[in-house]
């Protein structure tokens, strides 16, 4: 698995907003991977010596721009990873072959990351979700899906999952908080879309707001949330009462999620905001969980 980062000191504004903290940027690139190639090429080449081939594409969007787009695997439904704030595909190197011996499994990198063309207009959530509607017509994946969203990706798989209810079998969130309602202004400052510091360009306060804004019931589908529970040495070192406030209610406030499914359910960890890191395993294993429960359920209504 490609290491991001160290965890930040603020852990609470790692925990909402992973940009300031730079615990989510961009990865090194996958060995082996090609020049970028033309709108129309598509590359195949084997990730490991027994894993499947992997297919890379350059997927043409309305606009003119192309987004990065690596699927692998066969089966359905399909896995459709989004990675967290600043995140390329990369960041999800430690899962892919795993995923993609048991189904289709396909993670792209967003405007502005890794191997996609930038897109330096102001990023809302629908900006965000039709380019991962774009992404996922234009290469021909196939769905049904089971959406995977880590940290600020996730606000993109509920957005996704909002406009198309029916397409999803599934949905696994990886310490997906919930909005930061009283960021103080310095946090303000650093996420605006025209910040230096924002390499996605993205509005991330007014997404994340927008995204809870929009939750509904999707439908009776599997969906498990990894929530992290802060200690109290851990709650004790932050380094403001907001800091605090947000780490003793992170469990709780996750909850919020629960409206998407009448079967969701919350698996509580103790690994800090950055699962995947610290639990890779586990991770895997609950999106692999939710897969079989999607495939026992049969297509979506």
């Amino acid at each position: 698995m490609n290491a991001r980062r160290g965890q930040a000191a603020a852990a609470y504004a790692v925990a909402l907003l992973t940009l300031l903290a730079s615990a989510c940027g961009r990865d090194p690139e996958p060995a082996g991977h090609a020049a970028k190639a033309s709108s129309s090429s598509t590359a195949t080449a084997p990730t490991e010596a027994t894993g499947p081939p992997v297919v890379e594409t350059m997927v043409p969007l309305p606009d003119g721009r192309r987004l990065y787009l690596r699927c692998a695997g066969t089966g359905s439904p399909t896995l459709v990873l989004e990675g967290g704030d600043d995140d390329t595909s990369a960041s999800y190197g430690f899962a892919m072959t795993a995923l993609a011996a048991e189904t289709r499994t396909c993670v792209y990198d967003r405007a502005n990351l890794g191997r996609s063309d930038p897109d330096r207009r102001r990023r809302q959530l629908v900006d965000l979700v039709s380019d991962l509607e774009a992404v996922l017509d234009g290469g021909e994946v196939p769905g049904p899906y089971v959406l995977v969203g880590t940290s600020g990706g996730g606000y993109i798989s509920v957005g996704y999952a909002v406009r198309h209810p029916k397409d999803v079998a599934g949905m696994v969130f990886v310490e997906v908080p919930p909005p930061f309602f009283d960021a103080p202004q310095e946090v303000v400052e650093a996420t605006r879309w025209n910040s230096p510091e924002n390499i996605e360009s993205r509005d991330f306060l007014q997404v994340e707001k927008d995204a809870w804004a929009a939750r509904r019931r999707i439908a009776d589908i599997p969906f498990t949330l990894l929530s992290n529970e802060y200690s109290a040495s851990e709650i004790e070192a932050a380094e403001s009462p907001v800091e605090k406030k947000g780490m003793r209610a992170n469990v709780r406030d996750q909850q919020g999620w629960f409206v998407l499914s009448p079967r969701a359910r919350q698996d509580v960890v103790h690994t800090g905001h950055a699962v995947e890191e610290a639990d890779p395993g586990l991770v895997i294993d609950t999106i692999l969980d939710v897969v079989a429960e999607a495939r026992a359920d049969g297509p979506p209504d």
